[in-house]
């Protein structure tokens, strides 16, 4: 019966909790057993009328001591210290009322002193009752836990890191109400934590705990990383070591990134394949970015795109005048809008910010623009980038990249624009595709345009990641879809840095900066790309998906051009910024190549647009591509 009724009140409150007077009534009952034992270990009548009396008087006493320290308002499942000092205040008041009352009975004899707990009783009674409200408590929790966990998956865990961070994962990990987790052990750095216990987990070296032995005897499946301040070379160290031995890995995030400041396990969060690419944070000197934005009107071109958007929410930091978000995608813009103007802490500059949809390569509408606003710092990220599309359509890739970049240049120069930086790529650099030589030839008409007046600024760096159209997504989407994960080739290496510290360096190079610079960006060791993707797979816990060789596409490189080299850069003050040492050109000789090369581009033959290219490029050769017979004709 009592087994059935129990089952009863689980199975109602199992998503809910127990209403606060089911709670005040338990703590009566514990109340009333606490003072039947009380009384009986002090031989003392219960059913005298001096003993009803003396009961009449605690229980309005304890009962107001219940309301005013809200012992009844916890949620039993998640009771904590926190509850069980609430619980002792509650006790404490009464038995120091009690005792000053019988104290003062003694000198004064105002009652019958068998109506009033002698002191021994008084000790007795409160402390029974604390220590009965407490174990009543955590015997509720155990019954409710274990119910549970008898329905839910098991899963053996360690969590690295033996903190203030560590602790909070683990009690967050026993109130799951999805998995059962068991904490086999911590294992931490720190040698003076060693042989402790924790919540009944030791704490153990690293290399006692990862290893293969270790992890199969205690059947060990998950790893948390709960160290939120964990430098990234350490973290990436760890997670290949968790992968290596066939773990889940997750990790606690920063504390700023709780919900509400409390923490539980649902937000414990799984490793991604950036976290094993991201580099440590950069230092800038914001001081030279403040002086080059605060109180300027800023043009960001792109500014829909993965690094253009970023570009403004960093440029809104330094308080412009105003930021004109320029771009030809009508629903990515849209979204941006949304975002900055909804989301903190951004909205705050809503009165700034100005909206506009346009396309560089429109002339007339880019004059427009610049009539209405006359911007003074310019960021031009408006390009197209995807190699195979603009080695199928260079008309359109020479139309936007080439001259929608000479528009705005030309416009700079023309409405008194103090700075011009635009955004290029490493595929600039001895490009073997359409997509880099359109890159490479927007460089040269930057660099030549440089004035007294307007100064142009070049940054070159590599793919970011989670940028539009980049693997890692590619890669997410094929995982999701069940795989097999495309390479196009199994020693094919990218070099890769995340969009708000590629950002991060064009605000800087762009402050920096003189007139005719081009910036390269260091950008760290390469990557193989097919050991990224065997990577996202471990991550995903997918291992059966395959990873598929497709070839390289037109255009593309086997190996990208290593940016920064000690021949080929200076150094700047920034370790991750360097001056690029390439040939300065002529603007008359410029102009006069770029007319002769809009007369090819109207004629709308793909051969002659890239012939020509290759002419004001002579580094443009084609590679896997059908414009490879441009190259051997000029060979001959």
């Amino acid at each position: 019966m009592m087994k059935k009724l129990l089952y009863r009140l689980v199975k109602r409150y199992r998503h809910s909790t127990v209403p606060r007077w089911v709670v005040l009534d338990m703590d009566i009952i514990t109340f009333v057993v606490a003072f039947v034992l009380t009384e009986l270990f002090c031989d003392i009548d219960l059913l005298s009328r001096y003993n009803i009396i003396k009961f009449a008087i605690l229980i309005l006493l304890s009962l107001t001591a219940f309301l005013l320290w809200g012992t009844y308002r916890s949620i039993i499942r998640h009771s904590g210290l926190h509850d069980m000092y609430r619980i002792v205040w509650a006790n404490v008041l009464p038995l120091v009322i009690m005792g000053v009352v019988a104290l003062i009975n003694n000198n004064i004899h105002f009652v019958d002193s068998a109506c009033i707990l002698s002191y021994h009783e008084a000790v007795m009674f409160y402390s029974m009752l604390c220590v009965l409200m407490i174990l009543s408590r955590l015997f509720c929790q155990r019954i409710y836990n274990d119910y549970f966990k008898k329905k839910r998956p098991s899963y053996n865990v360690i969590i690295y890191g033996a903190g203030a961070a560590g602790i909070i994962a683990q009690n967050a990990l026993a109130q799951d109400l999805h998995y059962d987790y068991q904490v086999i052990a911590f294992v931490d750095d720190d040698k003076s934590k060693v042989g402790q216990v924790l919540g009944g987990a030791p704490v153990m070296r690293n290399q006692d705990v990862l290893n293969p032995h270790f992890i199969s005897h205690k059947k060990v499946q998950q790893i948390i990383i709960a160290i939120p301040t964990i430098r990234n070379i350490h973290k990436q160290a760890i997670v290949n070591k968790c992968l290596d031995l066939g773990l889940t890995v997750k990790v606690v995030p920063h504390i700023t990134n709780w919900i509400n400041d409390s923490f539980t396990s649902n937000q414990i969060q799984d490793i991604k394949i950036e976290d094993l690419l991201e580099r440590e944070s950069i230092k800038l000197d914001n001081i030279n970015i403040i002086r080059e934005v605060v109180g300027k009107v800023v043009l960001v071109t792109g500014a829909a795109g993965s690094i253009g958007s970023e570009i403004c929410r960093q440029l809104i930091q330094y308080k412009p005048k105003k930021i004109v978000m320029l771009d030809q995608a009508e629903s990515p813009m849209y979204d941006l809008q949304f975002e900055l103007k909804n989301n903190e802490p951004y909205k705050h500059s809503i009165e700034c910010m100005e909206f506009v949809i346009a396309n560089v390569k429109d002339k007339a509408r880019m004059e427009e623009v610049f009539q209405q606003f006359h911007p003074q710092l310019i960021y031009h990220a408006a390009a197209y980038k995807h190699v195979p599309f603009m080695e199928e359509n260079p008309y359109e890739a020479v139309f936007v990249n080439v001259f929608g970049s000479k528009n705005l240049a030309d416009l700079a120069v023309k409405y008194g624009a103090q700075k011009f930086v635009m955004i290029s790529t490493d595929k600039a650099v001895n490009p073997t595709n359409v997509m880099g030589a359109t890159k490479r030839m927007a460089e040269i008409y930057i660099q030549s345009r440089s004035t007294d007046q307007t100064q142009f600024v070049t940054t070159r760096f590599g793919n970011v990641l989670g940028s539009n159209g980049s693997v890692i997504p590619l890669f997410k989407k094929q995982l999701a879809a069940g795989g097999p994960l495309t390479v196009t080739h199994r020693d094919i290496i990218r070099y890769f840095m995340t969009i708000p510290e590629a950002c991060n360096l064009v605000l800087e190079a762009g402050a920096m900066g003189q007139g005719g610079d081009i910036f390269v960006f260091d950008m760290g060791k390469p990557v193989k790309i097919y050991d990224m993707a065997k990577k996202m797979i471990q991550l995903s816990g997918m291992k059966h998906i395959e990873i598929k060789e497709i070839g390289l596409r037109p255009g593309e490189k086997l190996y990208e051009e290593l940016l920064a080299t000690k021949e080929n850069t200076i150094p700047t003050y920034h370790p991750k910024i360097m001056h690029a040492q390439v040939r300065r050109y002529n603007l008359d000789e410029v102009d006069a190549k770029y007319a002769e090369l809009h007369t090819v581009l109207e004629s709308l033959d793909d051969m002659k647009i890239v012939a020509k290219m290759k002419e004001i490029v002579p580094e443009f050769v084609s590679n896997n591509s059908v414009y490879c017979q441009l190259d051997k004709k000029g060979d001959e």
